[in-house]
């Protein structure tokens, strides 16, 4: 099991990949926290509502996993998402929302939409986490990159 000490003693440096799990069900913090380190992540828990509010003021994190039922929430109670939804736009895009889910289908883009994440993964797809995560990692990269080099150019003018 890995423990919230040992992750709070992961410090960041400046160019670090930082990720916040915000997962309360052990059985797949197990799972997804250690293909996160696998992919150069430098991982952070959240465990409780305030903490992880506190985390997404102090630190920028490269991808943000959230649980659908946090504590006990439901999409649309969920604090987490609605903390991130509430972000200004240009704080919001630094974030890669995954919405961990029981209900939706892995790479559903329209729910992505609808709950205003990056990327939806089903728990039953934890297992292959890392190959997904990373594919939409590069996407959404691929994307922002255009959108603020041409945010850049526009505000040049």
């Amino acid at each position: 099991m890995f423990s919230e000490q040992e992750h709070e003693a992961t410090f960041f440096d400046l160019g670090d990949n930082t990720a916040l799990v915000c997962v309360d069900h052990q059985q797949y913090q197990k799972v997804v926290v250690p293909q996160l380190i696998d992919m150069t992540y430098k991982v952070h828990l959240g465990l409780f509502e305030e903490d992880v509010l506190l985390k997404l003021k102090t630190y920028n994190y490269d991808v943000v996993v959230v649980s659908e039922n946090f504590k006990g929430s439901t999409l649309q109670t969920n604090p987490i998402l609605a903390e991130l939804t509430r972000r200004p736009d240009a704080q919001r895009r630094q974030h890669f929302v995954v919405l961990l889910s029981q209900r939706l289908a892995t790479n559903d883009a329209m729910s992505a939409f609808v709950h205003s994440v990056d990327q939806v993964i089903n728990i039953a797809d934890l297992a292959n986490l890392k190959p997904v995560l990373r594919r939409g990692v590069t996407e959404h990269r691929e994307l922002y990159n255009s959108f603020n080099e041409m945010l850049k150019s526009v505000q040049s003018l």
